[in-house]
């Protein structure tokens, strides 16, 4: 909603702190001051300043803080719920790096990161660890086939641990969706192998400013370079060949028939968002989860004006 709240009597900075408030309450994910800051969309303003605007919206009984938490309504629950979901996620992130840099010895990938939930540290019982893969130009579908393989052979098809549903080469770092739940995922990622990458990751998808001016570069401490052992190089000098180029070009025809036969339910449009199969990316969403997102975070907001309409005066 291009206008949220500018009929209303709110500042800039408090529709940025509500707007980004009713973005992570689609996932019932109550929010720390320090979280709304990184995340509020508002330049030139600091951790004071956006207290101070939480303080008033909370005087007026606009929005609530429970256990350290701000939300846009009296849930306590979310509280809770979220703390056990934090623990939860602290005792699946270590073995997500490691699942993380043993991707990263696979043939032509070139930079691994954790997303999803978990780069959130967020995560359920029933969650997977998700992996943004970046690969080498013209051979990302050998990347995610042979990847893929792994996980039905020797995973038993688990996703638990090994969920790579987004890949892009190297010379299309720039995602073409712009949107706050892109920008949301990009910002979040938590880089595991080839720090510059990531950061040239980073740098190619400069929009995510315009979302998120504040949200600081993630820590990168754990990443780890990109190592090439024996193998992965004996098989990409084997497939850096014309054979390479057809293979590559065959898995992408391969995925993108079963893919259509599995979701023909899907229409056109959605299945191009959610189900993106070029030569230089490659996304599996099958349960449309950007678009049920955005249309959520919608209805928050339509359901928040409602909320308050009685409580603020209209502008004359």
């Amino acid at each position: 909603m291009k206008n949220f709240l500018n009929h209303l009597y709110f500042n800039e900075l408090k529709r940025g702190i509500i707007e980004v408030m009713l973005y992570f309450e689609v996932f019932s994910y109550p929010m720390s001051r320090e979280e709304v800051f990184r995340t509020v969309n508002q330049i030139n303003t600091n951790q004071d300043q956006v207290n101070a605007e939480i303080d008033e919206l909370i005087n007026e009984s606009i929005i609530y803080e429970n256990g350290g938490f701000l939300m846009t309504r009296p849930k306590p629950e979310w509280a809770e719920e979220r703390k056990i979901k934090n623990r939860m996620a602290d005792q699946y992130i270590e073995k997500a790096y490691r699942m993380g840099r043993l991707i990263g010895y696979f043939p032509f990938v070139r930079a691994v990161m954790i997303s999803g939930s978990l780069s959130k540290h967020w995560m359920t019982e029933d969650g997977d660890v998700d992996f943004f893969i970046v690969t080498e130009k013209r051979r990302l579908w050998i990347a995610r086939t042979l990847l893929v393989l792994f996980k039905k052979i020797f995973l038993l098809n688990s996703h638990k641990y090994f969920c790579v549903n987004y890949f892009v080469d190297v010379d299309h770092l720039e995602i073409e969706e712009k949107n706050r739940f892109t920008a949301s995922e990009i910002v979040t990622l938590l880089p595991v192998v080839n720090k510059p990458l990531y950061l040239e990751f980073l740098k190619a998808n400069q929009w995510i400013r315009g979302i998120y001016p504040n949200f600081p570069v993630r820590d990168t401490s754990n990443t780890t370079p990109l190592k090439a052992s024996l193998p992965k190089l004996i098989i990409e000098k084997m497939l850096s060949t014309r054979f390479g180029d057809w293979l590559d070009r065959s898995f992408l025809k391969m995925t993108l028939k079963h893919w259509n036969k599995k979701f023909g339910h899907m229409d056109k449009e959605e299945f191009e968002v959610a189900m993106k199969s070029r030569t230089y990316v490659s996304k599996h969403h099958p349960n449309a989860f950007q678009a049920r997102v955005l249309e959520a975070m919608a209805n928050n907001q339509v359901q928040f004006e409602a909320s308050i309409l009685k409580k603020m005066p209209m502008r004359s």
